[in-house]
């Protein structure tokens, strides 16, 4: 069956509805939420064409309050458009099994509420050949290997569409198209003994123009690695690109501003609301209507609508970002971040984490360091303490500057530090800002002192 097709959306409602249904006959309240989704990933492995295949998937989940416990059963590959009612009876019994070991239901399902739109479908993803998609994938490989022949490039193309539906006891039916197309390549240099690894992606609701943004990064890496250098054991100065913000410090920021830590009591900033925590250059915030965001939807997979909600403002800790369970928990509301992450119940996750932008550009970060690292990427950051803010990890990917130039890249390199403590003094933040797999659109961060350990 073709699970992603111009269904009467009507139709796809009514069938939900017939599980409410059925649920309501057990249960006091009842949420029904289903996504069926189609990707098409194109792959080049070490320059060449690889595969070509097109993947389908639906998932339909069912919560239910049942004397005053949250049951829930979840079904992979179900039939929403089969009349046979056994498969979604046996939904229904399996929530109401599961609802006497379940927690408390200290939450109400939200009712019907006003969506603001959001622009995340564009049609012209889904009307994308294969053979468009196998031409962006050469043109990638091909701009940059203009530059350096001798790379191996592993290339995915993909697009994907969804519809999201969901209706609820109190009133809710609601649904929405999405879809998604991304760009990433990685990059490996053999050179005797010695491998660098370059890399990057962009990914969107629409189509990119071309490839030229996304060859423009990766040649970038190449030229400031094109030499190795070495640098001291110690504190030094160091520059996070948009790459190396989302590789080591992402984790524990967006843990620590979680309404789930919070609420249970593991956060470092459970108890700092109102208080200034990092540099007053720093804001942070969650922004789901951000158009044609990958992150970005019109309602949660819990109904509420989706919004920008403002987590650090000039340092200071303003919210933590919720769903219905943790907001209740934390007597406030959701803010619109319930999510369900393969077949899990949902929880409270980011949706496009976004850091301002400042005054300085990258170059002038540069050429205001004595001598330090940039960091592009990490590997193992999240090894450490991350509830506790802590990071560290083999920089796979960065490059040490002397006198404001960058003189090669270094090897054998670790960093290690405290997200709370690092980011209380930023030397700069950058003007320009960069998407992050989709998720994070951040600036450089300049920062003063981070522990670098080396081997030789």
């Amino acid at each position: 069956m073709d699970t992603y097709k111009d269904l009467d959306r009507e139709r796809l409602i009514d069938r939900l509805e017939d599980i409410l249904n059925l649920a309501l006959k057990r249960a006091e309240q009842a949420e029904v939420f289903s996504v069926s989704s189609r990707t098409t990933p194109v792959r080049f492995e070490a320059n060449e064409l690889k595969r070509v295949e097109t993947r389908e998937s639906s998932t339909t989940a069912l919560r239910i309050f049942r004397q005053g416990k949250i049951g829930f059963a979840v079904a992979v590959g179900l039939d929403l458009y089969s009349r046979n009612r056994d498969e979604l009876e046996k939904l229904v019994d399996t929530a109401v099994e599961t609802s006497q070991f379940g927690s408390v239901a200290n939450f109400e399902f939200p009712s019907s509420q006003n969506r603001t739109a959001v622009d995340v479908f564009d049609p012209t993803v889904r009307e994308t050949s294969l053979d468009k998609m196998v031409e962006m994938g050469k043109e990638l490989i091909l701009k940059i290997r203009e530059h350096t022949p001798q790379l191996l490039c592993d290339v995915t193309v993909n697009k994907g569409t969804n519809l999201v539906a969901l209706v609820n006891s109190q009133g809710v039916h609601a649904t929405y198209q999405k879809s998604s197309f991304s760009l990433s390549v990685e990059g490996t240099l053999v050179r005797d003994t010695d491998l660098l690894f370059v890399g990057d992606s962009q990914s969107s609701c629409r189509v990119p123009a071309g490839v030229e943004e996304l060859v423009s990064r990766v040649i970038r890496q190449l030229e400031m690695a094109r030499r190795n250098a070495s640098l001291s054991p110690g504190l030094w100065p160091v520059i996070f690109t948009p790459r190396g913000v989302a590789a080591a410090l992402l984790t524990p920021l967006a843990l620590g501003l979680s309404g789930r830590m919070a609420t249970q009591g593991t956060s470092p900033l459970r108890d700092k609301l109102g208080q200034q925590i990092f540099d007053k250059q720093l804001s942070i915030w969650d922004d789901a209507t951000i158009p044609y965001g990958i992150g970005s939807y019109p309602f949660d997979d819990e109904g509420i609508p989706g919004q920008c909600s403002t987590l650090v403002r000039d340092g200071t800790v303003c919210s933590f970002f919720y769903d219905l369970q943790t907001a209740a928990l934390a007597g406030v509301q959701s803010t619109g971040n319930g999510r369900r992450i393969g077949s899990a119940v949902p929880r409270p996750a980011v949706s496009s984490l976004v850091i301002n932008s400042g005054q300085v550009s990258f170059q002038q970060m540069v050429e205001d360091m004595k001598e330090g690292l940039i960091v592009e990427q990490v590997i193992g950051a999240e090894q450490g303490n991350v509830l506790n803010g802590d990071f560290g990890g083999n920089v796979l990917l960065g490059y040490k500057v002397e006198k404001g130039n960058v003189v090669g890249r270094v090897k054998n390199t670790m960093i290690s530090g405290n997200v709370y403590e690092l980011l209380r003094e930023i030397e700069g933040i950058g003007r320009e800002r960069v998407w992050v797999e989709g998720v994070l659109l951040t600036p450089a961060l300049y920062l003063p002192r981070i522990a670098v350990t080396t081997k030789e």
